[in-house]
């Protein structure tokens, strides 16, 4: 599918907290205005429906496939609004008592869930005080996922993903490439001063796409802090927008001419051989 005519899409940063109800009240606030700010789709971040005071506190709300509070709010929620609604990442059962697939949802504007990715790559880091190991939690999932939305073709991603370039060469067709890669996050703030920026333009510009990116901004109630800086990345690597820290929302247009012209250009993707 190949996109016609520009389209608006809207990255949501959140400082999420410990209330799955508060969070999802902040986020239905900030999905409104969105919305009413022209977005035909609009992304969340990673966890945006609660960051624990401990990792295993989201094994306590994972979700049946098709059932659960957090499922139902962003279908109702696209269908509200009428909007492509992408759920950042919700944790989702899986047959491990102790972990959930930390999984991305995209609903269409009938409120109808088109596609679901589980996060592949699972991060780990230790630094000093800092030491995460996201496979005591998480399950890791094992199928790349894209759909089509008007903006074209759309490929899911998760926070550590983003370090993978090859998951993204693999969702491009055969003679059609990616539209828009969506890239929902919780960075450290130590991973994320370093390298986010400098991987969400790498992946615009090696795929030629634009790059939307939601992440979580700021000190959170469980004493940890992310780095935020969501942004809207074009195909040549240029930043149309950032918010570096708090809740609010980054919004930018996704043009097909300004793709043809980006592969024109620099034809790139057709010169690959491996």
């Amino acid at each position: 599918m190949t996109a016609a005519t520009p389209f608006r899409v809207a990255a949501i940063q959140t400082v999420t907290g410990t209330s799955l109800d508060d969070n999802l009240a902040r986020a239905d606030a900030l999905i409104a205005e969105a919305a009413h700010g022209g977005a035909g789709l609009v992304l969340l971040p990673e966890y945006f429906c609660m960051m624990g005071r401990h990792e295993s506190d989201k094994v306590a709300i994972r979700e049946r496939e098709g059932e659960g509070p957090v499922q139902r709010f962003l279908s109702e929620a696209a269908r509200r609004h009428r909007i492509w609604l992408v759920g950042g990442t919700l944790p989702m059962w899986c047959g491990d008592d102790n972990r959930v697939y930390n999984a991305s949802l995209a609903f269409d504007p009938h409120g109808a869930r088109v596609a679901r990715y589980d996060k592949i790559h699972l991060f780990g880091f230790t630094k000093g005080d800092e030491n995460f190991d996201e496979s005591r939690t998480i399950l890791a999932g094992k199928t790349p996922v894209a759909f089509d939305a008007p903006c074209g073709r759309v490929a899911m991603s998760i926070c550590y993903d983003l370090r993978f370039p090859e998951l993204y060469r693999g969702l491009a067709r055969d003679g059609e490439g990616i539209s828009l890669i969506l890239m929902p996050a919780a960075f450290t703030y130590t991973t994320g001063q370093a390298h986010w920026e400098i991987l969400l333009r790498a992946r615009a510009i090696e795929n030629q796409c634009y790059v939307l990116a939601a992440a979580q901004g700021g000190k959170h109630e469980n004493g940890r802090r992310t780095w935020g800086h969501s942004m809207l990345v074009d195909p040549w690597g240029e930043l149309m927008g950032v918010l570096p820290e708090g809740e609010g929302v980054v919004s930018g247009v996704v043009d097909p001419a300004r793709l043809a012209e980006v592969r024109q250009n620099l034809p790139a993707l057709r010169h690959r051989v491996l």
